[in-house]
C-alpha cells in the first residue's frame, strides 16, 4: 500500500475535488483506491452519527465501501476550526486514533488518498497541527494552489512550510482560475518557476467536474509511486 497526503495554501481551495480526481487516475490504471479525511468541522447530524460533505464524496468514491468511522475518525458539527470544535465537544484530536484508522484502511486498498483540514499549519490540538499528519503517517504531500490573487505568495509560504516540518513535497496542482485573476498563464509560469516541485496538473474552472474528468487533467508520472511511501508509520512517528 502507498499513499499521499493532499493538503492546500488556505480552507476551499480544492483538497476534495483534487483528491477525488487522484483516486479516479489511480482507478483507472487499475488500483484499488479509498480516501480519508481525518479530521473534518461542519458535519450534519444523520441517522448514523456526524457526517462530513468531503468526507462522503471521498467515501463514494473508494473502490469499495469502506466505513465512515475510518475515513473520518473525528467528525464534529460547527463550521469552525477543528482544534475550537474539539475543544466545544470537550475531545482532544490525536494522532493515534488517526494512524489506526489510516491503518485499517491501508490494509484494504493500493492507495490510500489523504485529505487535510482546512490549511497547511491549521491546529488540530495543543499539541498536534495538520502539518504533523504526513510525519505521522509517513507520507508524501501534494500541494493544492486556488489559483487567484495572492496565490503565489500562499504557495510559496506553504511549500517553504512543508519543506521545513521535514516533509517531501511530491508536487503541486493548480486549481479553479480565478475568472477576474489578471496575468493567469504569468502567475502560472511563476508559480512553476518558484516552486521547488513539478506541476502534477492544472484544473480550470468547471462548474460540475466529474473525478473521471478531473484525472485527465492530471499527470501522475512514475516517479509519483516511488515516492509514495508505505503508509504504516511507525509508533516513535506518533504524537500525543
Amino acid at each position: 500500500m502507498s499513499g499521499v497526503f493532499i493538503t492546500g495554501t488556505d480552507t476551499d481551495c480544492g483538497k476534495t475535488t483534487v483528491s477525488l480526481g487522484l483516486m479516479a487516475a489511480w482507478q483507472a490504471r487499475g488500483e484499488r483506491v479509498l480516501g480519508m479525511k481525518p479530521v473534518a468541522s461542519g458535519c450534519d447530524l444523520s441517522p448514523s452519527g456526524l457526517r462530513n460533505a468531503d468526507a462522503l464524496r471521498l467515501q463514494g468514491q473508494g473502490s469499495h465501501a469502506a466505513p465512515y468511522e475510518l475515513i473520518n475518525p473525528y467528525a464534529f458539527a460547527p463550521p469552525i476550526a477543528p482544534h475550537i470544535a474539539a475543544r466545544q465537544a470537550g475531545i482532544e484530536i490525536t494522532a493515534e486514533p488517526i494512524a489506526r484508522a489510516y491503518r485499517a484502511l491501508a490494509a484494504q486498498c493500493d492507495r490510500l488518498v489523504v485529505e487535510g483540514v482546512g490549511g497547511w499549519r491549521v491546529p488540530l490540538s495543543p499539541r498536534l497541527s495538520g502539518s504533523d499528519l504526513p510525519g505521522v503517517l509517513d507520507l508524501p504531500v501534494i500541494l493544492v494552489v486556488r489559483l487567484k490573487l495572492g496565490c503565489i505568495n500562499h504557495a510559496l509560504l506553504t511549500a517553504e512550510s512543508i519543506r521545513a516540518r521535514g516533509c517531501t513535497l511530491a508536487g503541486w496542482i493548480g486549481n479553479g482560475i480565478d475568472p477576474g485573476m489578471q496575468a493567469g498563464e504569468e502567475n502560472l509560469a511563476t508559480l512553476g518557476e518558484l516552486i521547488e516541485a513539478p506541476c502534477l496538473g492544472v484544473i480550470p474552472s468547471l462548474e460540475h467536474p466529474t473525478p473521471e474528468c478531473l484525472a485527465r487533467l492530471l499527470r501522475l508520472p512514475l516517479w509519483l509511486d516511488s515516492l509514495a511511501r508505505s503508509g504504516l508509520a511507525s509508533s516513535g512517528n506518533h504524537q500525543e
